[in-house]
């Protein structure tokens, strides 16, 4: 018996696309699906609060109607994110929208509370909780999520700084559950790389921003392309959660990347006030160095497959002796 839950089992490839604010919307997430990896956004992405409503309408609709033309290759589950800070008013009204379309994954970050963890299990929902710490993940499991996202250093936006080899080691020594690992994940090689290390999934974000489906405009795809790690700075300034940004986007706004203040985390808010921060400050993870060209979501995907595939070939090739 798979140690999975049957919402997380057979995946094409084993890859969850990452919530990515502002720029996730039904039609990356849709896309997603459809490709073969679990597709997901924020639910702050939709503005008003009403929006959200009619978003999962979408979302289940298109892939229930894909899932009926196409029922030798269904679409892969789809996730929302919550964030569970007490900044976001809007958590009670989201969470109620997620229990009306039965999403099959919620994703929630920066707090651990039984009671969202609760309405989710309430329709046989599955909650992966990210953390950035060992600390972090015993709480989440005590108060009841059913996984981890891992997020290690490297990772786009708010990012942790542990190796993915520590922090992966350090909670597979106690835990068997779903694991996601994020951070620097960018091509075929690095997912075949992440379950090697003992994780079940990898995390993708930053890929996704360039990708045809992606509301980001075309200067961050365009950066994304261009740039690789040395582009890459971690700050805690835009929102009071350290977290890693392209430098271009950082100097566009008037700022010496090198020589940026400390924030004071006490001020963090993630409501509304935080939409103009990430909108003109681009976040990334260190791996847009693997990211050659903007394509569709699907072909992106079919990318994966072909380096995971490649990946597992010259691993056998070298048939190592263990």
């Amino acid at each position: 018996m798979s140690r999975l839950p049957k919402v997380l089992q057979n995946l094409p490839l084993p890859v969850i696309g990452s919530p990515l604010f502002i720029i996730s919307t039904p039609k990356l997430v849709i896309a997603q699906c459809i490709a073969g990896v679990v597709g997901s956004m924020p639910a702050l992405n939709a503005r008003p609060a009403s929006q959200l409503d009619e978003w999962l309408a979408e979302i289940t609709e298109a892939l229930a109607a894909h899932n009926k033309a196409h029922p030798d290759k269904p679409a892969a589950p789809f996730a929302i994110n919550q964030i569970v800070h007490k900044s976001n008013d809007r958590l009670e009204h989201d969470m109620a929208m997620c229990v009306k379309y039965k999403v099959p994954i919620i994703i929630t970050s920066l707090g651990a509370r039984e009671e969202i963890n609760q309405a989710a299990h309430s329709y046989g929902g599955v909650v992966m909780h990210d953390i950035i710490n060992n600390k972090f993940a015993h709480k989440a499991i005590e108060k009841g999520a059913d996984g981890l996202i891992a997020v290690a250093a490297g990772a786009g936006g708010h990012a942790g700084v542990k190796s993915p080899f520590a922090l992966i080691q350090e909670i597979r020594q106690w835990f068997d559950g779903p694991v996601a690992l994020s951070g620097s994940i960018a091509n075929g090689s690095a997912i075949l790389g992440a379950l090697a290390m003992g994780a079940d999934f990898a995390y993708i974000g930053t890929a996704f921003i360039a990708t045809e489906e992606a509301r980001a405009v075309d200067a961050y795809k365009e950066a994304i392309v261009a740039g690789n790690s040395d582009d890459i700075v971690y700050s805690n300034l835009f929102t009071g959660v350290h977290g890693n940004y392209l430098a271009p986007s950082i100097r566009a706004a008037g700022l010496d990347p090198e020589n940026l203040p400390e924030s004071d985390p006490s001020k963090m808010n993630f409501g509304g006030d935080s939409k103009k921060a990430w909108k003109d400050i681009w976040g990334s993870g260190q791996g847009i160095g693997a990211i050659s060209k903007v394509q569709s979501t699907a072909g992106l995907v079919d990318q994966f497959r072909r380096e995971y595939r490649d990946a597992r070939e010259r691993l056998l090739a070298l048939n190592y002796k263990v």
